[in-house]
């Protein structure tokens, strides 16, 4: 029987340092039946060219040039225009192992489910890897309900919010767009998804490479879009709970957690608005650390951080670049 069209949605937009590899990683995949549907999102005429090149060098290759609206309004015409039954995203400045469609794709039929959902690792510029997958109880795969795939995603238990490393049936977007305007928009919309299924399938190796760069969201200059992690996590947390209200002290982590990655990113920011932000910030975080600790299932991470806050905001905020200057090889 033939296998059904998967498409692989990238949306794209001037990253043409680390777009070659991308698309290399994808050319050579195992799974033969795939669309790579590229959405152009205002790039330049140099990135342009490039995706051309691509399109000359594989038929599978679909183009959509449009202006300029943002990851969310990139990713939501991705899915618009897709034609398989099947989609995943793959991020153009990430790549992927050569069965990384097809592992996702055997997950689905294996299960009979809507979702799938394989680890990443994290490639930092200093050369240091980090494998998700090593922190995983089983070395294959595994099916969980919706409920326990959203439990470990709060507490960061190897499954994430991110959007790429998952293959979804396409249906499961009727009715779910990515909030255009938005950042870390994957925050607000992966719980949805996982809500419409019965159960995710979850392989035990990582098959998906998250370069972590300074052209990185995370890494880029603070703005107050970057505040839009905290009002994702405050509306994941309402809309979980009315459904979950055992998972409260799950979204409770990971709203505190969204409020520590967010001081993370505005470190450097300076002016009287962000310092009334970062002052709410760390009274959030220190008003809901004590709590937030006594959860056996907190990251020891979160535990430092709330050690060191503890300690005042300068000796936080010295540890945190000294980290970040070890990872990102500067």
């Amino acid at each position: 029987m033939d296998k059904p069209l998967i498409s692989v949605i990238l949306p794209v937009y001037n990253v043409e340092a680390y777009f070659p590899k991308c698309m290399e990683s994808l050319f050579v995949q195992t799974y033969e039946n795939l669309e790579f549907v590229i959405v152009d999102d205002g790039s330049n005429e140099k990135c342009r060219q490039l995706f051309d090149e691509y399109a000359k060098k594989d038929s599978r290759v679909v183009i959509y040039h449009k202006e300029n609206g943002g990851i969310s309004d990139a990713r939501n015409y991705g899915i618009a225009h897709a034609k398989g039954k099947y989609v995943t995203y793959v991020d153009p400045d990430d790549c992927v192992d050569e069965d990384y469609v097809e592992i996702l794709y055997n997950l689905l039929v294996k299960y009979n489910c809507k979702m799938s959902i394989c680890p990443h690792r994290v490639h930092y510029e200093n050369g240091d890897v980090a494998d998700l997958a090593d922190g995983l109880e089983f070395d294959d795969d595994k099916v969980f309900s919706s409920k326990e795939c959203i439990e470990r995603m709060l507490y960061h238990e190897v499954i994430d919010t991110s959007v790429w490393g998952k293959l979804y049936e396409r249906e499961l977007f009727q009715g779910i767009e990515y909030p255009v305007g938005k950042l870390f928009e994957d925050l607000g919309v992966t719980y949805k998804l996982m809500l419409k299924c019965d159960q995710i399938a979850v392989n035990g190796k990582s098959k998906y490479t998250y370069n972590f760069h300074d052209s990185s969201i995370v890494n880029s200059q603070f703005n107050e879009h970057k505040l839009d992690m905290i009002e994702m996590a405050d509306n994941l947390a309402k809309e979980v709970n009315e459904i979950y209200p055992e998972l409260e002290s799950a979204t409770k982590r990971r709203q505190v957690y969204a409020r520590l990655s967010t001081l993370n990113q505005m470190l450097y920011a300076k002016g009287p608005e962000f310092e009334q932000k970062r002052r709410e910030i760390i009274n959030y975080v220190n008003r809901n650390s004590k709590e937030v600790a006594k959860n056996p299932r907190t990251p020891k991470r979160d535990k430092l951080a709330f050690l060191l806050l503890k300690l005042g905001y300068p000796v936080y905020r010295f540890c945190w670049l000294q980290y970040r200057k070890k990872i990102m090889n500067n």
